[in-house]
């Protein structure tokens, strides 16, 4: 290059970034690097963000994880991000089983009222449909009053010292 004539109102000295002719622009092939890594990056940081409250739920074992889930998939696809901030608050927040100790309760006030356990209720104790009152009416219409089950008897409690 050191016998090309240079144009008599060029400067001597060119930058380094200025490629002659023919040559390979290094800084573009650097930076095509650079803003196809910064995009990857962009995208992966982006969507971990957007599962951050899914991973905080799941982490957690929280009861509303699924609530969680959809929360952030809707906040994804439609750019609203009032979802993921309902999603963000609804993973740490530690909503209470109020089911279990319901259920406990009105066991054991069929236990105290002597009415039996129906063959159609599920494992977890809870009725299999709607019908099951409808069908408990049924069952004990003609008769005068509901069967005490054999265990419900009175039963004298034993003398304490």
């Amino acid at each position: 290059m050191a016998d090309a004539v240079l144009h008599p109102k060029a400067v001597e000295h060119l930058p380094m970034f200025i490629t002659p002719p023919g040559e390979t622009d290094v800084l573009m092939v650097v930076m095509v690097f650079v803003l196809a890594f910064s995009v990857f990056a962009f995208g992966v940081l982006f969507f971990r963000l957007h599962s951050l409250p899914e991973h905080i739920a799941h982490r957690s074992h929280k009861v509303q994880m699924e609530i969680v889930s959809v929360l952030c998939l809707i906040s994804l696809f439609t750019h609203m991000h009032i979802f993921w901030i309902i999603g963000l608050i609804l993973a740490f927040i530690d909503i209470p089983d109020f089911g279990t100790p319901l259920k406990r309760i009105a066991g054991g006030v069929e236990k105290m009222a002597g009415v039996e356990a129906y063959e159609s209720e599920t494992a977890h104790g809870a009725p299999a449909g709607p019908h099951t009152e409808v069908r408990a009416a049924k069952e004990t219409e003609g008769t005068a009053a509901p069967k005490k089950p054999a265990g419900a008897t009175a039963k004298k409690e034993p003398s304490h010292a």
